[in-house]
């Protein structure tokens, strides 16, 4: 039981150190989009364009 836990512990922290290495390199300014959070879908045409599509 305590080779269970303490493999666990030692697959925790080297996930957690890949993690932060990862995360230190990623770039610090990031492009933050806003996705919408209907359920209604969005057309993929302009509506008031009946050619559009």
């Amino acid at each position: 039981m305590k080779i269970i836990v303490r493999s666990l512990v030692i697959a925790l922290a080297l996930t957690g150190a890949v993690a932060t290495s990862f995360a230190k390199a990623a770039p610090a300014k990031a492009p933050v989009t806003i996705h919408k959070t209907s359920a209604m879908p969005t057309p993929g045409c302009d509506p008031s364009d009946p050619g559009a599509c």
